[in-house]
């Protein structure tokens, strides 16, 4: 007894030992192939090796492998020989699952051993079968309760496989099934990432294409700004643009109309992107022709400060009917996009120095003499394009040699520090206290302050700023 006793725990530790050397096998070739740069398909190399190791182990000529999926559906498969055809193949598996030794391990979860095929009515032969079989062994590989596959191993030989190699095949199908779910869960993870590379790959393209496009836009957008200013005997004009993102809703103009006039606009249009740079365009383009062409349209009276004599300066208010023009035409063609603007309109008689203004909504413009600021031009009206048939009061300013006036966008106030800190209208006020001597180095002042609050903090908000300076009379 204790011999055989002990004969027992020699085949047992015979078969551990087995076990453990397909295991380790099996292992190796996974992460092996998990490493390798050209793994390919990890699945079917997985399914390769297994049916080898197992012939290996147990000496069979030939064999299959194939996985099935919750439904008893074949879903990857592999054969020993070279020399079955694709057809020949398919019958095969189609057959053997349905009324062959697989048909019968896969209902009844069990191991199913052939000594002779002769005389087991459980295999079944095939018409025109390519190859002899005599001994055949078949393997459920299970997970717990599911069924993930069968391994079948065949000798043309009888008597090849014994019960203590079925023995020895159940206890390696518990190490199969993990390799083998290992492998399946590695190539749907495998594929995964494939289908996010391609994604990534995808959007990148996108991304740069939509690039591409919003630089074309950006240079459009800028050619709509005024590439040319006026330039005046006794006057200056400059301007400073700097865009938040590629195109922008701010805009600013300067151009010459009849009677010794020149037009001074600075806007922003609400919200930000592409839809706002193309109405930017579209509020842009509106003023310049309708004050080019207002005098074609009446203003009413109403709108006429009283204190202004009307004959005197009747080019400037005719051009000043663009706002109104414009407002009348955004409400009504385009009021469902909800799309309005933020703007000043000045009409400059540069033989004069006389401004005649309308503020629809904007920050309003500062007039900055020797002293420091001495006005703000505070809105007249609504901003532009919100309902049709709005009332724009016109104003009007004196500029005195030495004076400047500044229109700014609410980028330059609500620009933002690295901690959020905002640029306010307080610390701009306090920049235009110290004298400019021209346009061109209070814009610089300004700009340079600016960016030292701004540092590096993301911007949300563009910012524009126009200035006009009446050069000082100068002693002859």
């Amino acid at each position: 007894m204790e011999l055989e006793s002990l004969r027992q725990e020699v085949a047992r530790l015979k078969t551990e030992e087995a076990a453990f050397q397909v295991q380790s096998k099996l292992l190796e070739n996974f992460v092996a192939m998990a490493r390798s740069p050209a793994q390919g398909e990890m699945l079917k190399a997985t399914l390769q090796k297994t049916l080898e190791v197992s012939a290996e182990l147990t000496g069979a000529e030939k064999g299959s492998l194939f996985l099935l999926d919750s439904n008893g559906i074949v879903t990857d498969s592999i054969l020993t020989r070279s020399d079955a055809t694709p057809e020949q193949r398919s019958r095969l598996i189609g057959s053997v699952l349905d009324k062959g030794l697989a048909g019968w391990v896969s209902r009844q979860r069990e191991v199913g051993l052939i000594i002779d095929t002769l005389e087991d009515d459980r295999w079944l032969t095939l018409p025109g079968q390519p190859y002899t079989v005599r001994s055949a062994l078949a393997v459920p590989i299970l997970r717990g309760e599911e069924l993930l596959g069968i391994l079948t191993l065949l000798h043309s030989q009888p008597g090849l496989f014994s019960p203590e190699t079925a023995e020895l095949m159940k206890v390696t199908s518990h190490q199969i099934a993990l390799t083998l779910e290992n492998a399946r869960l590695y190539e749907k993870l495998a594929e995964s990432y494939r289908s996010l590379d391609k994604a990534k790959q995808a959007v990148e393209s996108y991304s740069k294409a939509l690039d591409r496009e919003l630089e074309k836009g950006r240079q459009i957008q800028r050619d709509f700004l005024p590439d040319q200013i006026p330039q005046l005997p006794n006057w200056e004009i400059a301007a400073y643009f700097h865009p938040a993102l590629q195109v922008s809703g701010d805009f600013y103009d300067a151009f010459s109309l009849p009677g010794d006039c020149v037009g001074l606009v600075i806007g922003d249009v609400c919200d930000k992107g592409v839809g706002s740079a193309l109405f930017m365009a579209l509020f842009r383009s509106l003023i310049r022709v309708f004050s080019g062409q207002s005098s074609m349209y009446e203003l009413p009276d109403s709108t006429i400060n009283e204190e202004m004599h009307a004959e005197t300066h009747v080019n400037q208010i005719n051009a000043l009917k663009a706002v109104a023009l414009t407002n009348d035409y955004i409400a009504q063609e385009h009021g469902e996009e909800g799309m309005f603007a933020t703007l000043f309109f000045g009409v400059l008689n540069h033989k004069t120095g006389l401004v005649v203004y309308i503020n629809g909504g904007h920050e309003p413009p500062f007039i900055v003499g020797s002293a420091g600021a001495k006005h703000r031009l505070e809105p007249t009206g609504p901003a532009v394009g919100v309902l049709p048939h709005m009332t724009f009061e016109v104003q009007q300013v004196q500029l005195e040699p030495g004076d400047i006036l500044l229109g700014y966008t609410d980028g330059v106030t609500e620009a933002r520090s690295p901690v959020g800190e905002l640029f306010t209208k307080k610390r701009l006020q306090s920049l235009l206290e110290q004298p400019a001597p021209t346009a061109s180095d209070l814009l610089e002042r300004i700009k340079t302050n600016l960016f030292i609050h701004i540092d590096n903090a993301q911007q949300f908000d563009d910012i524009t700023m126009i200035a006009l300076h009446r050069t000082p009379i100068t002693e002859a």
